[in-house]
């Protein structure tokens, strides 16, 4: 599968059903050595002002991931998962 491939979909967490975002809109931290994606970093966007002030992000490891579909991104993270962190850049 390529990168351009995964453009465009929507990411949904299997654990509550949220929708965390979409590909696109988002970075990916890519092993430079196998080529292989290590993580997904959503920006958060709660609301405008926090566009702005807050530059957290929602770091998704590569793990969680559970399914690609043609149009959604299934991963499975709850507030306890490791990787279900937020990162300031």
């Amino acid at each position: 599968m390529r990168m351009s491939d995964l453009v465009g979909k929507e990411i949904v967490n299997l654990y509550n059903g949220a929708r965390l975002g979409v590909v696109g809109d988002s970075d990916m931290e890519i092993d430079m050595e196998s080529g292989e994606i290590r993580s997904i970093i959503l920006p958060k966007k709660n609301n405008i002002i926090n566009l702005w002030l807050d530059r957290q992000h929602l770091v998704i490891p590569w793990e969680a991931v559970k399914k690609i579909g043609a149009e959604v991104i299934i991963v499975d993270m709850d507030q306890t998962s490791p990787g279900y962190q937020r990162s300031l850049f």
